[in-house]
């Protein structure tokens, strides 16, 4: 038996101090971690990550993390990760509507993300397949495009209202 609770999951803004947490569960995904330290310095309301309660609620562990990365009207969907044990309690799916949220709240035009493993979940958040020579060419510069990921990910895109 898990010594979580299921429903004491929490979603909240990361802090820096979250910085070794959220990349111990992106490298466990085996996710780029570049750029990730900038971006919480920067503003790590970009960031947010799940917690979940012990049932003897001493103790709070980060499940998941979701960021965005914010290129002028734009924004890239990025490190979305959640601890296995967790992956079926709708964690990446609160995460994903959480940034999707954030983005639309903000006014940004879309959101894009680069994938090599998820191209079928993402989907069911509106994001459809693109062509790398289609992304705006702001997001198209970030380290995750030009470096972090492989060029066989595929890049997706979500039109935002």
């Amino acid at each position: 038996m898990s010594t979580f609770a299921t429903t004491s999951i929490d979603i909240r803004h990361a802090s820096l101090a979250d910085l070794p947490a959220i990349e111990q569960l992106l490298t466990d995904a085996d996710l780029p971690t570049a750029g990730v330290e900038e971006i919480l310095r920067a503003d790590a309301g970009d960031f947010f990550v799940a917690e979940a309660e012990t049932l003897d609620q001493r103790e709070r562990l980060l499940v998941g993390v979701a960021g965005l990365e914010v290129c002028c009207d734009n924004a890239l969907l990025r490190s979305v990760a959640v601890r296995p044990e967790w992956r079926r309690h709708a964690v990446g799916r609160d995460l994903v509507r959480r940034i999707v949220s954030e983005a639309e709240s903000r006014g940004l035009h879309a959101l894009y993300l680069l994938t090599t493993t998820a191209e079928h979940y993402f989907p069911r958040f509106g994001f459809e397949p693109i062509e790398r020579r289609d992304v705006a060419p702001e997001i198209a510069e970030t380290v995750e495009f030009k470096s972090a990921c492989p060029s066989s990910a595929v890049a997706m895109k979500k039109s935002l209202a």
